[in-house]
């Protein structure tokens, strides 16, 4: 790309919040650039592997059935963050969500409501036909056709902001470096979870055992520049959203497929065939995003979920099929698992269940007595050949440190003054939103609202 400082809104980041950006500020007749790191086969980010977005409606529509109400959606945000949540831009998301699915169908999208085996996910989520990448290629083809540029394999390795002011970026293509000016910036180039020397400093060896779920591309360059040039930051550097995903999968961009959701319906055992923690703690888009950072705490960052027969069809499958045995002791030698251990915590599992009238779409009765820990919701006897295993890895999808932001999105700096021109939106500032936990859906709905606000606030800055 050659130097050029024609452009009104530079947006450093090609995923659903760099787009939602670019054709917010497009639209109010800024000229645009989006510097996309990834080339353009792999661009997208992490928004290429979503499915869903999890949105506010007072009624029933095509897409959700019966209502979810502000006080709701801001509830499930509360309970899943511990109250690490700055309320009031919680409060813009949960409000500006309701206009999310006509903003997709504005620029090509197509949604669907929720497919069987999605576990409670019909009244609160829609879906992306064709799913996350689906969705960036109608966004793509919607800013080519208003005239926003689009540069690929566009690597930005530095920032010019001086007290709070944006002037330029240091961009390599294709081995050449350039400088990239214009009047405001969006940063929405994501956090550091591809970078693995960054997550082996937190985390030390046992990073080696995890797998990055997204993109290649989300090392963190941005979010490490704009911090040295005087951001403040927010979100705990050692948090991540973390999930179980299948051990088979590779070590990046697997993305939503290697998800296992069979967690909840069975048990869950470590290396030595021992239970760790409570599967039917809450209902599983609540609960899913803490399952990676317990498996990273057990020994080697393995551990195994074990179901029968009768839940096989009760959940979407993951694209490995799952070890088979027609006993847990066949199971276990297939899981490389000594039998005994596991022949033993299923049969004082199968003891403890005290049955109650089965219901996956609530928090039902059906619970344990007498273990530690106790599976609190949807226990029943693992009893029901042929029995299930699949191997579990932490998955990373993206980590909480970010930069904090303002109701305008506005970049905040360590004076306590918003940056001139500098906006931000999705992962690179979720960590206002999300201090900590996930609840399904809600990072394509943070990128989508601070997207839209961001690029509206930087237009405005240029254009008036």
């Amino acid at each position: 790309m050659h130097a050029d400082s024609d452009f009104d809104v530079a947006v450093l980041g090609g995923g659903n919040a760099g787009l939602c950006a670019a054709l917010s500020a497009r639209e109010r007749g800024a000229r645009v650039v989006v510097l996309e790191t990834a080339p353009k086969a792999f661009r997208g980010g992490n928004s290429r592997h979503t499915r869903n977005l999890r949105c506010m409606h007072d009624a029933p529509t095509d897409l959700l059935t019966d209502a979810y109400a502000e006080e709701e959606f801001l509830a499930d945000l509360m309970r899943v963050t511990g109250g690490q949540t700055n309320e009031t831009l919680a409060r813009i998301v949960v409000r500006d969500s309701s206009a999310c699915p006509s903003w997709i169908r504005k620029f090509g999208g197509r949604l669907q409501p929720s497919l069987r085996g999605t576990l409670h996910l019909g009244r609160t989520n829609a879906f992306f036909l064709g799913g996350g990448k689906a969705l960036m290629n109608s966004y793509y083809a919607a800013a080519e056709r208003l005239g926003v540029r689009i540069a690929y394999d566009a690597q930005v390795v530095a920032l010019d902001v001086a007290d709070g002011r944006f002037r330029g970026a240091s961009v390599v293509t294709k081995g050449r470096e350039t400088i990239v000016r214009a009047n405001a910036v969006v940063l929405a180039a994501g956090g550091f979870e591809s970078n693995l020397d960054w997550l082996k400093e937190i985390w030390g060896d046992a990073a080696d055992n995890f797998i990055i779920r997204g993109t290649p591309y989300n090392t963190g360059t941005v979010l490490k520049q704009m911090l040295a040039c005087g951001a403040q930051p927010v979100g705990d550097p050692t948090e991540c959203h973390a999930i179980a995903v299948d051990a088979r999968a590779p070590k990046f961009d697997g993305g939503i497929v290697t998800r296992l959701d069979s967690v909840p319906l069975g048990i869950v055992v470590n290396k030595h065939g021992r239970r760790f923690y409570d599967e039917g703690e809450d209902v599983w888009p609540k609960r899913y995003a803490i399952w990676g950072r317990l498996i990273a705490r057990q020994p080697d960052q393995i551990a195994y979920s074990i179901v029968d027969a009768k839940v096989a069809e009760a959940f979407m499958p993951s694209v490995f099929p799952p070890m088979v045995g027609a006993s847990i002791g066949e199971l276990a030698r297939r899981l490389d698992l000594a039998p005994a251990p596991l022949e033993d915590t299923v049969a004082t599992f199968n003891r403890a269940v005290r049955p109650a009238s089965l219901c996956h779409a609530v928090l039902d009765a059906c619970r344990t007595e007498g273990l530690t820990p106790n599976k609190t919701h949807w226990a029943q006897p693992i009893d029901t050949p042929p029995f299930w295993g699949y191997p579990l890895r932490p998955g990373i999808t993206f980590t909480y440190l970010g930069l904090k932001v303002d109701d305008r999105a506005r970049v905040l700096m360590t004076s306590g003054q918003p940056a001139a021109n500098v906006f931000a939106a999705g992962e690179i500032m979720a960590g206002n939103v999300l201090g900590k936990g996930y609840v399904a859906g809600v990072g394509m709905t943070i990128g989508t609202v601070f997207g839209r606000i961001a690029g509206r606030e930087a237009a405005a800055h240029v254009v008036g």
